[in-house]
């Protein structure tokens, strides 16, 4: 199997320049990497290029969920929850390590008018127990014979028992039903290693900065290297850009004006201690916010996460949690927990953007909701927007499916069934548990459970490292179950660049740990320039742009605080 390390990213720009590829997927997060896994997986010769890391956007900013959308059902749109359960099933089945059922509480409190975000209500809130049960039925029976498990109700005792920090005045009673969480950037990453497996040429830092045409067709893009600053020209037959929020940025260097119109919505995220909130294994569903929103307490590795928001765009380039929606989340969760949570208990927050998409044109509308669209320039451009997470493997292989009738082949669909990288075999903890055991003999069992999440049948590959060097199985942070090995692995087999693609996404440390890495920045980047031969003048320079970067996002959050 072809490691992706900083020589393979050289090699790969090289045959960027020499070779010539069917498809050219402008976009390294995770529907990118879907369509490029697809492609490869349909035979097809496939380059993909990122103008920044891997997963770098709205891939590692999401709430963790692979989820039908239960809000959708009370909007009637049954085929995108379906779509949405259809996928849900099909991820844990072919991520099992990475994709794990979760069980959520729902309660319910007198006096609420709008559980899951229903646009109706009923006379005095008179039946909406009953509304609410048929509607998880219904969630339970699009999902088929991929059901995880069928929702119960839960007594208002046994809705304690899961959160014991609820407000327990006019607490009623409350509901259990399924879905099912992930990381979502080693999700990507693992997306990415099966499509190198297939033959796909992948490189991060790569950026678009114009196309080329013959008879107004695109035949190729001019890609910079922003590591060397060099720039290049790819040739392709299909040019496939799956930017997310930056598609219509992307379109307008085709020099038309662009077909879609992007409506960014931003959604933002805290992060708590398990401690603090008092959460177990289930996540919690807020049952009623002022917008009728849905709000969701995950629990998350070490963490809780709490989520989302949905406000429109200010910098794209760099997303925000402003007072304004801190404020809203925390509001919220205060309303329905006793614990009086304030920005003391935030360990971190997050933002990304949701790229809702509607039309220019009156052929291709989309309603701005989590549906994606396929759309097609006069260029031959070929753009996938909209969509969610979960339903990221649906969007590339209805944007493969246009590619492949452009060309008439006959239409296949290899990644229904296909196991991601680290899937196939996937070690039970247990045997992840005896091989550390007699490898190493230090690994306590939350790392062993962190590591056989992480990567699955890679954990070997994690092992041998230790194996190797006994100084490598140190945790990184104490309290966090990240090893130096991984650090290593990064840079060999996952094309980690920098300490911030280190311990922002091939790592959560940025997220988990409260010191966002500058404890530990150091460290990750002695073990990555002992890999990728840098010099104490350019170690030092990235970890200098690691502490602005990180320094200058927790005084804005200081700020923001002082202001609240």
């Amino acid at each position: 199997m072809q490691p992706l390390s900083s020589r393979v990213r050289r090699q790969n720009f090289a045959k960027l320049e020499r070779e010539h590829f069917d498809v050219l997927v402008i976009g390294g997060g995770i529907t990118g990497a879907g369509v490029a896994l697809d492609a490869a997986a349909r035979s097809y010769k496939v380059a993909l290029v990122e103008r920044a890391d891997f997963a770098s956007g709205a891939s590692s900013k999401s709430t963790k969920l692979i989820h039908g959308g239960i809000r959708y059902l009370p909007n009637f749109d049954f085929a995108l929850v379906h779509q949405g359960l259809v996928e849900r099933g099909l991820l844990l089945q072919n991520a099992p390590f990475l994709v794990e059922p979760l069980a959520f509480v729902l309660p319910i409190y007198e006096g609420d008018r709008h559980p899951v975000g229903m646009p109706f209500t009923t006379p005095g809130g008179i039946g909406l127990g009953q509304l609410l049960d048929l509607g998880l039925l219904l969630y339970d029976g699009l999902a088929g014979r991929r059901n995880i498990k069928r929702h119960r109700h839960l007594s208002r005792e046994q809705v304690q028992d899961y959160a014991p920090a609820l407000v327990t005045e006019r607490l009623k009673e409350g509901f259990m039903y399924y879905d099912a969480h992930t990381n979502d950037v080693r999700l990507t990453l693992a997306l990415l290693r099966t499509a190198a497996q297939f033959g796909a040429t992948l490189v991060n830092y790569a950026e678009v900065t114009s196309f080329r045409k013959e008879s107004g067709t695109i035949t190729g893009a001019c890609v910079c290297d922003r590591m060397r600053n060099q720039e290049m020209m790819v040739g392709a037959r299909h040019i496939v850009n799956a930017t997310g929020v930056f598609s219509q940025r992307v379109e307008a260097l085709t020099g038309a004006v662009p077909m879609v119109q992007i409506e960014p919505s931003k959604g933002i995220h805290l992060v708590f201690s398990r401690e603090d909130v008092q959460l177990a294994d289930a996540a919690l569903v807020l049952p009623e916010t002022d917008d009728r929103r849905l709000l969701f307490l995950v629990p998350w590795q070490s963490r809780v996460i709490l989520g989302t928001t949905d406000t429109g765009a200010d910098d794209l380039d760099h997303p925000m949690a402003t007072r304004a929606d801190v404020a809203y989340l925390l509001n919220h969760l205060n309303r329905y927990f006793s614990l009086h949570l304030t920005t003391e208990h935030i360990i971190s927050t997050y933002a990304g953007y949701r790229p809702l998409v509607k039309s220019r044109t009156g052929a291709a509308t989309a309603k701005l909701s989590r549906n994606h669209t396929v759309l097609q320039s006069p260029s031959g451009l070929v753009t996938i927007v909209g969509g969610k997470l979960t339903t990221y493997r649906r969007m590339a292989q209805d944007t493969v499916d246009v590619l492949s009738r452009r060309d008439g082949y006959r239409l296949v669909h290899p990644t229904e069934n296909l196991p991601l990288q680290g899937s196939v075999g996937c070690l039970k903890l247990q045997q992840v548990a005896g091989t550390s055991r007699s490898t190493v003999g230090t690994l306590d069992e939350e790392i062993v459970a962190h590591l056989g999440r992480s990567y699955g049948t890679e954990t070997q590959k994690v092992l041998q490292l230790i194996a190797e060097d006994a100084s490598l199985g140190k945790r990184l942070v104490d309290d966090l179950p990240y090893l130096r090995a991984e650090v290593v692995y990064a840079c060999r087999y996952e094309m980690a660049m920098t300490p911030y693609d280190v311990l922002a996404r091939r790592t959560s440390i940025t997220l988990e740990d409260r010191q966002r890495g500058l404890g530990v920045v150091d460290t990750v980047a002695r073990l990555m320039a002992r890999e990728h031969g840098w010099t104490t003048e350019q170690r030092a320079e990235l970890v200098v742009a690691y502490r602005a970067a990180i320094e200058q996002q927790m005084a804005a959050e200081v700020a923001r605080g002082e202001t609240a």
